[in-house]
């Protein structure tokens, strides 16, 4: 804008002169040729000043910066869990079913039923050893072997008399200790096997509705025998039972 008026008023100051005195001899070829040139003046400044505009718009901090779109936030009232992201997650991670499903709740029986089965296979496995270590003691003739009586009684020895009744103890207990090591990893399976069970039923009954409708109506009826002819036994009394849900 500011060329605009440079050259407007050098038009002025230089044109009018000439236009006051030359209007006794050619004043309409005057008039003509300035307002050709105040035209075309006008029309280059104004592409010049769009240009300008157009220039300063493409320039990052001149132009108009964009709004971020506000992420909303999550309405945990309306959430619902997805089953197959629950079943992997409680497959890969323990209890992670239930941390997704936000059943915190459910998360000390988890992982309280892993503690107690690691608990007892360690127990078992430690007695296990200890027992079979002192049935092979019993049964080697070295007397340098005896860890055997640390399971004594106070004042009870082994004798060639009580021998075979305490070889046929310890087999027993050994035994037994083995089982209930070998039980105790099969339970802890399981405690794992219903941690992912829990985690998928309860994803998929998070989207079942469950409304006050839900009711049962016992009532008598009658109902009708078509196949009998006598219409004495036409008809037949009975018990209606409905479910609404």
């Amino acid at each position: 804008m500011g060329n605009f008026f440079a050259w407007l008023s050098f038009c002025l100051f230089t044109f009018l002169p000439l236009t006051a005195s030359a209007q006794t001899e050619t004043p309409d070829s005057v008039v003509m040729a300035i307002d050709s040139l105040y035209n075309q003046l006008i029309a280059d400044t104004l592409s010049m000043d769009t240009m300008r505009l157009d220039t300063l718009g493409e320039v990052p901090f001149l132009a108009e910066k964009k709004e971020k779109p506000v992420k909303e936030k999550r309405d945990w009232s309306t959430w619902r869990p997805n089953p197959q992201k629950a079943l992997w997650l409680a497959l890969v991670i323990p209890g992670g079913g239930q941390i997704y499903n936000r059943k915190y709740w459910k998360l000390p029986i988890v992982y309280g039923g892993f503690l107690g089965c690691i608990y007892a296979m360690r127990w078992n496995n430690m007695m296990y050893k200890d027992y079979a270590q002192a049935y092979l003691d019993l049964m080697d003739d070295d007397p340098t072997t005896a860890s055997y009586n640390q399971f004594l009684h106070l004042g009870q020895q082994i004798t060639s008399d009580n021998q075979e009744r305490y070889i046929e103890i310890f087999r027993k207990r050994k035994d037994k200790y083995r089982r209930w090591r070998d039980l105790s990893f099969f339970v802890m399976v399981g405690v794992y096997a219903l941690s992912v069970i829990d985690a998928y039923v309860d994803a998929e009954l998070s989207e079942f509705d469950i409304s006050k409708d839900l009711s049962m109506k016992v009532r008598p009826t009658v109902m009708g025998n078509g196949s009998s002819t006598n219409p004495l036994y036409a008809t037949s009394v009975g018990v209606n039972c409905s479910i609404n849900f």
